[in-house]
C-alpha cells in the first residue's frame, strides 16, 4: 500500500514538473502536449528596442514582437507586411496602404499616426538613422495612408524599410514607456513580451489577436548560453529546442543523429578585423596592409570553420547585388616586414585585439594573435560581454577589433554605407571611424541611382577604393547552421542572421 502511494506521489511530481517546462494536458487524450519552444543563442539581447540596437541577438527577439511595413522574399524583393500594398507616382514619392484591424498586443488598433511616428523615429535613431535617411517627409492621408517624400530618388528605399529594425511601433504606448520602452516593449507581431531575466533568458507568449492567426506555439522562450558546446549539451538532453550558431566542431556529430535537423546556408555576411583608424599606429596605411599580408585566411577557414565559410574577396559578400571580386590579400610574411619597416615599425609593436565572448571570434582572436607575431606585433586579447564590447567599439575605446556585418536589406547601399560611410561613424555600423570624401561621394550617388548598370559601377569603384584604403581586413563570409530537435517543424534559415519563429511547430 505505502509502495502505491509513494509511486504515486512521484508521478505527480514528475508530471507537474514537466507540465511547467513547457507542457500542457490535452483534456480529451490526457497526454502531455509540448507548448513552449525553447531557443539557445550565443549572447543576451542588448534592448528590446529595435531603434536602440542592431545587433544580431536583440534583434532575434525582436523581430517575434515587431512587424516591419514589409519583407523581403527569397530573391531580395519586398512583399506586403503590415503595409497591404504601395505606389510610387514619382521618383519622389511613395504612398503606403495600410493594412486595416492590425493590432498591438495591448489590443488599440494600428494606424496610419503610428507609422509615421515609427519612421519619424529611425530619422531620429543614431542605430538606424542612416537606413532611412533621405526621407524629408511622412505625411497622413487618413487612417490607413501614408505619404512618404525623399529629398532625392532612393534606390533601396523599399530594401531599406524591410530591415528587420524598421518596425512600427505604437506611438502612444511608446511614449507612455519612455526610456523602458526597451525593458518593455509592444508590438504587433506574433509574440508578445512577456518577462526578460538579464544574461538568462527571455520569454514571450502567442499573441491570439495576431493579424496573420495566432502562432502555433504557445510559448518561446530565448536562453543566453554563450558556450556553442553547452548549446548543443542542451540540445542532446532534451533541454533545448532549437540553437543558434551551431559549432563547428558540433556539426557533424549533429547531422550524424537521426534526433536532430541540421540546417545549413550561405548569408548575407562579412566577418571581419577592424582598425581603429583614430589611434595611432592604425592612422597609417602601411601599417594596415602589412597585417594585411600577415593573415592566412585559409588557416581560419580550415581550423576554426572547418571549411563552413569562403575566404572574403570584398567588404559586401556574393549574396548582395552589386558585389566584386577585388585584389585578395595573401599571406606574404616577409611582404608585411618590410611595410612594417616603411611605416617606422621595424621591431614591431605592441597592440590589443578586442572581440566579444562568441567561441568562433575567440578562436579567430588566438589564430591572428599567433599570425601576427610572427611580423613582430605582440598582439594581447581582450574579451568583452556583448553589450560592454559594442558600447566601447561605439566609442572608439579599442584598437583592432573582431565583428561581422549582415547586409539584412540584401542591397549593397546598407552592405558598404554602414560600414564605411562618415555619418556613421560609431555606434550605426562604421566602428573603424574610417573617413573619405570620394567614398562619401560615392556612396550617395549610389543611394539615388536608379539605372542598375549605372549604380552597379559606382559600387565596384567603392569596393576597389576600400581594398586599398583598408579600414578593416575582410576575412570571410561565414555558413549559418541551426540545429532542432525533429519534432521542431517549419523553421527556415534566411539570408539574413536572424529568424523568425512564427511558422514553427513542434509535432506531437
Amino acid at each position: 500500500m505505502k509502495r502505491g502511494i509513494l509511486f504515486f506521489i512521484t508521478f505527480i511530481f514528475c508530471l507537474l514538473i514537466f507540465t511547467a517546462c513547457g507542457g500542457k494536458t490535452d483534456n480529451k487524450t490526457g497526454e502531455v502536449k509540448k507548448d513552449t519552444l525553447i531557443i539557445a543563442q550565443g549572447s543576451d539581447a542588448k534592448t528590446l528596442d529595435p531603434y536602440s540596437s542592431n545587433d544580431s541577438a536583440s534583434t532575434r527577439v525582436t523581430m517575434q514582437i515587431f512587424d516591419p511595413l514589409m519583407k523581403l522574399d527569397k530573391n531580395a524583393n519586398p512583399i506586403p507586411c503590415l503595409a497591404e500594398s504601395w505606389e510610387r507616382p514619382d521618383g519622389n514619392t511613395i504612398i503606403f496602404h495600410i493594412k486595416k484591424g492590425v493590432k498591438f498586443h495591448n489590443g488599440d488598433e494600428m494606424k496610419a499616426s503610428d507609422v509615421k511616428f515609427s519612421l519619424e523615429r529611425a530619422l531620429s535613431s543614431p542605430i538606424m538613422h542612416e537606413v532611412v535617411k533621405g526621407i524629408s517627409s511622412v505625411e497622413l492621408i487618413d487612417d490607413y495612408t501614408v505619404k512618404v517624400t525623399t529629398e532625392k530618388p532612393m534606390a533601396a528605399i523599399l530594401n531599406n524599410l524591410s530591415h528587420d529594425n524598421i518596425v512600427v511601433l505604437s506611438e502612444k504606448l511608446t511614449k507612455e514607456a519612455g526610456d523602458s520602452f526597451g525593458r518593455n516593449p509592444v508590438g504587433t507581431g506574433p509574440y508578445k513580451f512577456v518577462s526578460w531575466e538579464s544574461g538568462d533568458r527571455i520569454t514571450l507568449e502567442a499573441f491570439p489577436d495576431y493579424w496573420r492567426g495566432e502562432a502555433p506555439v504557445k510559448n518561446v522562450v530565448f536562453r543566453n548560453i554563450v558556450e556553442e558546446t553547452n548549446r548543443t549539451i542542451g540540445l542532446e538532453t532534451g533541454e533545448l529546442d532549437i540553437i543558434y550558431d551551431v559549432s563547428i566542431m558540433d556539426k557533424n556529430k549533429i547531422r550524424g543523429d537521426k534526433n536532430f535537423t541540421l540546417i545549413e546556408a550561405p548569408q548575407a555576411r562579412t566577418e571581419y578585423l577592424g582598425f581603429n583608424l583614430k589611434k595611432t599606429p592604425f592612422n597609417n596605411p602601411k601599417v594596415r596592409e602589412a597585417i594585411s599580408y600577415a593573415i592566412d585566411q585559409k588557416a581560419i577557414i580550415d581550423t576554426v570553420y572547418l571549411g563552413s565559410a569562403e575566404a572574403a574577396t570584398s567588404i559586401i559578400g556574393t549574396q548582395i547585388s552589386g558585389h566584386v571580386d577585388v585584389e585578395k590579400f595573401t599571406q606574404n610574411i616577409e611582404k608585411a616586414k618590410e611595410l612594417l619597416k616603411e611605416a617606422g615599425y621595424e621591431n614591431g609593436f605592441k597592440t590589443k585585439i578586442w572581440t566579444s565572448d562568441q567561441p568562433v571570434r575567440r578562436d579567430i582572436a588566438v589564430i591572428l594573435q599567433d599570425q601576427l607575431k610572427q611580423v613582430g606585433i605582440d598582439v594581447t586579447i581582450e574579451i568583452l560581454e556583448w553589450g560592454a564590447y559594442l558600447d566601447g567599439t561605439a566609442r572608439g575605446d579599442h584598437e583592432m577589433f573582431l565583428l561581422g556585418w549582415t547586409t539584412v536589406t540584401r542591397d549593397p547601399d546598407y552592405g558598404v554605407y554602414q560600414l564605411v560611410s562618415t555619418n556613421s561613424q560609431g555606434s550605426a555600423g562604421n566602428r573603424t571611424f574610417y573617413s573619405n570624401q570620394k567614398v562619401d561621394e560615392l556612396l550617395m550617388a549610389g543611394k539615388t541611382e536608379l539605372d542598375p548598370v549605372k549604380r552597379n559601377e559606382i559600387y565596384k569603384e567603392i569596393q576597389e577604393i576600400i581594398r586599398k584604403d583598408i579600414p578593416m581586413y575582410m576575412m570571410v563570409y561565414p555558413m549559418q547552421a541551426v540545429a532542432t530537435q525533429k519534432n521542431v517543424k517549419g523553421f527556415k534559415l534566411g539570408t539574413a542572421h536572424s529568424f523568425e519563429i512564427y511558422e514553427v511547430s513542434i509535432e506531437q
